[in-house]
């Protein structure tokens, strides 16, 4: 079967290809605009995203609250929220693959100079020391404080999408996609010697107040926004946002979560 066959009764008969800057990605969207055709991705009904993860975070951000289902190929460096790339049967696949919903958080971060800072994340939100000297940290969680004073060097608040990123690297726990759960999970802690992370709501709202920041700096990052010099920085989740993400059914998230953790 060729990539251009059309089975009857499709859902999307429209389909923007989006491309990341890398040469391979721009060949692969050429090609595969010329097979199926590409619509502009205002009057797309999915988009097709070629590139890694970075570009597929990229993505989901451009097209968040629109509707339209963003379905990844791996075309970049990493491609874990990507699915392997074909080039035959891609309207089979879209047709079939599962729709996922996901939220992002939402950073709220005051620098030294008293400026308020907002960006939105999708894998994580991480706090990390600027200079040579650990952090110290205060967490609290609803307004309750849980951790008077953590002395590491950051700390990272991880959805479900980025727990096997950033996360996972900082020996943090992997959240299936559905799990109503956020992972706090510091990095190389030094005191408490013992706090390992901790697993809260997804409906919480965790505030991380820096503690001697003229002496240990302190700069903090949503996905690929970073702002220097943060005092206090508030994380929740953005519930009047949504992406959607679409897998292939044989290569679903789930199946990925389970593939990693046992890996070894």
């Amino acid at each position: 079967m060729t990539g251009s066959s059309e089975p009857a009764g499709r859902k999307f008969e429209n389909i923007a290809f989006v491309a990341s800057a890398s040469e391979e990605a721009e060949k692969a969207r050429r090609h595969l605009s010329h097979l199926y055709g590409s619509s502009p991705p205002d009057m797309a009904d999915v988009i097709v995203a070629l590139g890694g993860d970075g570009f597929m975070l990229a993505t989901l951000r451009r097209f968040m609250n629109t509707g339209k289902p963003v379905y990844g190929m791996h075309r970049g460096t990493v491609g874990f929220l990507m699915n392997e790339f074909l080039i035959d049967g891609l309207i089979e696949r879209l047709e079939r693959a599962e729709i996922t919903s996901i939220r992002p958080l939402l950073m709220t971060a005051r620098d030294v100079a008293g400026e308020t800072h907002e960006a939105r994340a999708f894998n994580e939100v991480s706090l990390w020391r600027q200079t040579y000297q650990a952090a110290k940290l205060r967490i609290s969680i609803d307004d309750k404080e849980r951790l008077d004073e953590l002395v590491c060097d950051g700390l990272i608040v991880a959805t479900p999408a980025g727990s096997t990123a950033y996360n996972l690297s900082a020996h943090g726990p992997i959240i299936p996609l559905g799990a109503p759960l956020l992972a706090l999970t510091p990095i190389s802690p030094f005191r408490p010697r013992r706090w390992r992370g901790a697993l809260v709501p997804d409906r919480a709202v965790i505030r991380v107040e820096v503690l001697d920041g003229a002496k240990r700096p302190v700069g903090a990052a949503a996905d690929h926004t970073e702002i220097r010099d943060v005092v206090d920085v508030v994380v929740r989740q953005d519930t009047g946002s949504e992406s959607l993400l679409m897998f292939d059914t044989e290569h679903s998230w789930e199946e990925r979560i389970l593939a990693e953790q046992f890996q070894y």
